[in-house]
């Protein structure tokens, strides 16, 4: 396994982060893992070098942060692993938040308040079981609460000790040069890490958000590396999908439907049948290629989907290659930050 620091932080982490959505209950979506499922992923990573967990409070309603939290204090020490998660969006269905309530959920039970960022780590941290978390992160961008509110809750999020770093996702990148203006003009603690959406079919984030990230040392891990497992080849052209996320996705295919989409699928598939690899592996090393690259954030609900990430860390693309790859790309709308 391969280690880099995030950013310009002094936090090393591996080059490929396991992504825990998948593990949580398949109440909430039907391809997600319980628990006695989802630990032998958990060990495998482990046993493989990930240190690098990225889980959400919203995922499987809070589930996926238990899960997560357990598996790791059964197999590693809590200073090998790096612990991410989220806040922003609310736990919405029964049972699932620690206030025991089983209607939807309040008014401030979403969103980047103060009340709602002080109240989720709180939450998040009785869930995984730990006294503090690594990364904490905003899910999105909040337009309804001003963002020096935001900011100065994340800040003494950070002071009390409940989380050692913080990062941003999905926004524009206007907004993230403004977290880190106010936060630098406040002395309020600055965002390490930008959790973006970013593939070979959406590459929108090279206009902006890339070239800022690397001037700002922050460190990119890009959320959906295999465009949801579309350049994996997990949804054949103009038909649904062949897993059964795949084939109940209806935002993925919403996001990835242009006709040039499919032909970057069909590069990738070229490429990896020449190279004798998957079209994962060659999606993954043409990603861990780009410059200011941190650790693409890797869902896997079959072990192969971990040691397919493991050897794209070892896979050189060309320049031919990397251009026929490239090559079909066309403008998007933006996707992904709502």
């Amino acid at each position: 396994m391969d280690y880099t620091r995030l950013g310009k932080t002094g936090l090393k982490v591996s080059r490929i982060c396991l992504g825990c959505m998948s593990y949580g209950t398949p109440e909430w979506r039907r391809w997600v893992l319980d628990e006695e499922a989802s630990r032998p992923f958990f060990r495998r990573a482990l046993e493989m070098g990930i240190n690098f967990f990225d889980t959400a409070d919203m995922y499987s309603n809070g589930i996926s942060e238990e899960v997560t939290g357990r598996a790791l204090r059964d197999f590693a020490r809590r200073d090998e692993v790096v612990i991410a998660t989220k806040v922003f969006f609310p736990l919405e269905t029964e049972g699932a938040s620690e206030r025991g309530r089983s209607s939807n959920p309040g008014a401030n039970d979403r969103g980047l308040s103060r009340k709602h960022i002080l109240a989720a780590i709180d939450g998040s941290l009785r869930r995984l079981g730990v006294d503090h978390v690594d990364l904490y992160q905003i899910h999105r961008f909040d337009p309804e609460t001003p963002l020096e509110e935001t900011l100065e809750a994340l800040h003494d999020v950070v002071k009390a000790g409940k989380a050692r770093y913080i990062g941003a996702s999905s926004m524009f990148s206007w907004q993230l040069a403004k977290a880190l203006y106010l936060a630098d003009a406040h002395g309020w603690t600055r965002f390490v890490a930008m959790q973006n959406h970013y593939n070979l079919v959406y590459r929108e984030e090279e206009r902006e958000m890339m070239p800022l990230c690397r001037e700002e040392g922050i460190g990119v891990i890009p959320w959906s590396p295999l465009a949801r497992g579309f350049l994996a080849g997990n949804r054949p052209r103009n038909e649904k999908g062949i897993t059964p996320r795949a084939g109940e996705d209806s935002y993925s295919q919403r996001m990835y439907n242009q006709p040039e989409d499919w032909d970057v699928v069909d590069r990738v598939a070229a490429v990896a049948a020449r190279r004798g690899l998957k079209p994962a592996q060659v999606a993954l090393a043409w990603l861990l290629a780009q410059p200011g690259l941190t650790a693409p954030i890797v869902g896997a609900t079959r072990l192969e989907h971990l040691e397919d990430a493991i050897a794209a860390l070892d896979i050189q693309l060309d320049e031919a290659e990397r251009k026929e790859l490239e090559e079909p790309y066309r403008p998007h709308p933006v996707l992904g930050h709502g």
